[in-house]
């Protein structure tokens, strides 16, 4: 079915119920929220490669946006009518997707979502409960990093979302992570160890939040990807789509910031380094926050004289390093900050596309 007339025709039309606009290419992800959205309302119409302004830009020919629908399908249950092609316009190569309305809810993982007005929304949210009469700030943190996810890319998304889980963790075994105070590093060995583990949890996974970004510029700004560095012709064979290819080089760019260098990781990755973010100051403190990880991850906590590099005079060789869970949401905080003022600039910088959830 051919739905170039149709397309054409409704171009230049502001956003609705039943219309809406991409300037780039966004993840699968993105693509399968949408879909869900219109299948649950009344259809509609994707149109990629024209900004919420309406002005015209086309759609990067590097990629191919028949792949990324494949693979938002793949999300959906059941799935619904679609149509998708390319189609011309004023010299312009653009992407449409036609949606049908869908007899059943179609959900995204598990996720419902339905149009109001111009926007998404997720008619059945997860809500955490936590304890009435455990620690107050676990709540407080959790509402405050909820509020991210507002006008957020889908990595964002998936980052605070393991934030708030990790928080239900601590919430659920406070007897163990905090049993004389949360302001008190836990006398439990159990739950010491997993402080550890729920530390480098959510250091590792603002990491996966650099990583997951990069992949999404990319997708939307395939110019930043080419560079110099070399890459085998394993490399690209061991990808079944140029999609997964690109998800690997982002998560390859990652490797100096898991090795603990905050500055080279910024200085090799211009994409994240033009936004302007990240300060010295602010590289100083990733990098303390890195450097606990690695000890926890590798050394047990047990403070060596790389770690002490890092932190003069304030611990000793050989000893434990431990942090109250106080502290640890401290750190918490300060790293979801840190993705919601990148993710803003991104956004703003390379026009990404913004899940609602």
């Amino acid at each position: 079915m051919d739905i170039t007339n149709e397309v054409v025709e409704i171009i230049g039309q502001t956003e609705s119920s039943k219309l809406e606009y991409k300037a780039v290419l966004p993840p699968s992800r993105n693509i399968a929220q949408l879909i869900s959205s219109f299948a649950n309302t009344d259809g509609g119409y994707i149109i990629l490669g024209i900004s919420d302004n309406l002005e015209i830009n086309g759609l990067s020919e590097d990629f191919h946006a028949n792949a990324i629908t494949h693979k938002a399908l793949d999300l959906l249950s059941p799935q619904p009518q679609i149509y998708y092609q390319y189609v011309a316009h004023e010299g312009k190569k653009l992407y449409a997707i036609k949606v049908d309305k869908s007899d059943s809810l179609v959900a995204v993982e598990g996720k419902i979502y339905q149009r109001v007005g111009a926007s998404v929304k997720l008619i059945n949210p997860t809500e955490i409960q936590f304890k009435s009469g455990g620690y107050p700030r676990i709540k407080i943190v959790s509402q405050q990093i909820e509020a991210y996810k507002k006008e957020a890319t889908n990595a964002k998304i998936k980052l605070i979302e393991h934030y708030q889980s990790i928080l239900k963790i601590i919430d659920d075994l406070g007897h163990m992570l905090y049993p004389i105070d949360p302001t008190v590093p836990t006398v439990n060995q159990e739950g010491k160890i997993l402080a550890r583990i729920l530390f480098s949890s959510f250091v590792d996974n603002f990491e996966t939040y650099l990583s997951d970004l990069l992949y999404e510029i990319f997708l939307a700004k395939p110019a930043t990807l080419k560079s110099n560095s070399p890459v085998t012709i394993k490399e690209v064979l061991d990808c079944s789509d140029l999609q997964e290819f690109v998800n690997y080089l982002a998560k390859q760019k990652i490797g100096k910031l898991q090795k603990g260098s905050v500055k080279g990781f910024i200085s090799d990755n211009a994409q994240i380094n033009n936004l302007n973010v990240i300060d010295n100051l602010k590289q100083n403190e990733i990098e303390k926050i890195l450097q606990i990880r690695h000890l926890y991850s590798h050394r047990n906590g047990i403070v060596d004289e790389k770690f002490l590099q890092y932190f003069t005079g304030e611990f000793v060789l050989n000893l434990e390093h431990q942090m109250s869970i106080d502290e640890i949401c401290d750190k918490l905080c300060y790293l979801a900050e840190i993705a919601h003022q990148i993710d803003s600039a991104a956004i703003a910088k390379y026009k990404l596309a913004q899940m609602n959830d």
